[in-house]
């Protein structure tokens, strides 16, 4: 963060300074929520969690090197006392960004965020320092904890934006206002929540609307692929650029393929000319996610040949997203289980079968561990019978669901498909997914771990690398 006083600080957010020696000390360090990552200089902001309260550990994080701590109440220890934590923290967010010169990039979207979000930090970062958030940290506490670790010479920030019901992206974009707002695509992630695909839309159009004019800089990204998005052209000033297979996008992909290890490769095809692209990553579902990163990364001055580049070096930055390792062994395991919705199940089931593609000769099989998907509310039994249906119309070689209910709706549908021997099987929990594996996996076999993240698949895939001895890490 930008060095500011405490009394600086407290002026910002509205509060009152307690057991503060000198108001003058500067907040030099970053401004954190976990008393673990605590660093000389930093400040402390304490949360009242459903299971912990960050209160209890303000003396730890005192002594650990922070200048002080923000608080709902007095600690006995230098505090800066607000009434709202989270608002106060997102005031301070937005009073750093005002400061610098830095240019906000926000994106939003039912799938592919946190992939898109790495792949426009390594294309900007190419061109000066830039910020991004690690992992998804895209909430009204995540965002504002990603701006403070701007400092004065970052000239890109860039934001992950989620949403769960209407209103969110238009609190997050108020306390960060992007020049360039990306949309991907609305899908069924929280339909459970939202109601329908079209109050899906309502919530990430807010992306577009927070935007300044054409005349001041604003920037629309809009997919031309989905026709929710594409409809969200009527409701920004901003420009718009359009990006995707379609003919009459700006930024478009041509000749798209796989590779025989289930990378994709394309022409790349921008207003200011042509490239060619092999993508390090996975699945051909990262196309549209390349090709959103270009057309930001095309806005902010980079050429057709410089976006080809990078994007053809960059890899995965976030863990347990198409993270694939091969074991000593020659199995190779794909970890994609932070979290899963239809599209990127979907996505994801193709992407295995790719990646498989090269082992079936030689007698390699394909196995998809795949557990509930969360928060589809009345849709839930239809998306999961259709994913278990789609595992056998792929011919995935074995589909193994594991949990309760929503698993065993999974393996129905691949049962009722024709899935009718050891195709398809149900287990209960982790641990018996992982001695089936563990008894049955042989050289050659591609096996992709997927799930909504309360589910805790990933469990899966470390057991299953921890089982062989070292291995290699593709796709970074």
């Amino acid at each position: 963060m930008i060095a500011l006083s405490l009394a600086e600080i407290a002026a910002i957010v509205g509060g009152q300074p307690h057991d503060i020696p000198d108001p003058a000390v500067r907040v030099t360090g970053p401004v954190v929520i976990d008393s673990r990552k605590v660093e000389t200089g930093s400040l402390f902001a304490a949360f009242a969690g459903e299971h912990v309260d960050g209160h209890d550990y303000a003396p730890r994080a005192v002594e650990a090197g922070a200048v002080a701590v923000l608080a709902a109440r007095p600690l006995g220890v230098p505090a800066i006392v607000v009434e709202d934590v989270v608002g106060a923290l997102g005031a301070l967010a937005r009073a750093v960004v005002e400061r610098l010169g830095a240019t906000a990039v926000a994106l939003t979207g039912s799938a592919g965020k946190t992939s898109t979000k790495d792949l426009i930090a390594q294309l900007l970062q190419r061109r000066g320092p830039t910020v991004w958030p690690a992992g998804n940290l895209n909430n009204e506490i995540g965002l504002p904890l990603t701006a403070l670790r701007a400092v004065e010479d970052t000239r890109y920030l860039v934001l992950e934006m989620g949403a769960r019901y209407i209103g969110d992206i238009r609190y997050l974009t108020g306390l960060v206002p992007p020049r360039i707002g990306l949309v991907l695509n609305v899908g069924t992630a929280h339909i459970g929540e939202f109601g329908g695909r079209e109050q899906i839309a309502l919530a990430k159009g807010e992306m577009v609307e927070s935007l300044p004019s054409a005349a001041e800089g604003g920037v629309a990204v809009l997919n031309a692929d989905d026709p929710l998005v594409r409809a969200m052209t009527s409701r920004t000033k901003a420009r718009v650029v359009l990006f995707g297979e379609s003919d009459e996008a700006d930024v478009r992909a041509e000749n798209v393929r796989l590779t025989e290890t289930g990378q994709p490769a394309f022409r790349l095809r921008t207003p200011s000319g042509c490239s060619d692209v092999t993508l390090r990553l996975y699945g051909e579902h990262h196309v549209s996610n390349a090709l959103a990163a270009a057309a930001v990364a095309h806005e902010l001055g980079m050429s057709v040949d410089e976006i080809a580049v990078a994007l053809s070096e960059a890899g995965t930055l976030s863990r347990w997203r198409m993270e694939v390792t091969e074991r000593s062994d020659g199995v190779t395991i794909v970890n994609d289980a932070y979290n899963a919705n239809p599209e990127s199940m979907r996505a994801a089931l193709r992407a295995l079968v790719a990646m498989g593609g090269a082992t079936r000769a030689t007698g390699g099989r394909t196995w998809a561990v795949l557990g509930p998907m969360a928060e589809l509310g009345d849709d839930s039994l239809a998306e999961h019978d259709a994913v278990g249906r789609l595992a056998v119309r792929l011919n995935v070689s074995k589909l193994v669901a594991v949990g309760g209910r929503e698993a065993s709706w999974l393996q129905l549908g691949a049962y009722n498909e024709g899935s009718w021997g050891e195709e398809s099987v149900h287990v209960s929990d982790t641990q018996a997914a992982i001695d089936l594996l563990r008894s049955e996996l042989r050289p050659g076999d591609v096996v992709l771990v997927k799930a909504s993240r309360s589910v805790g698949l990933e469990q899966v895939a470390q057991a299953l690398l921890e089982s062989s001895t070292e291995g290699e890490v593709a796709g970074r």
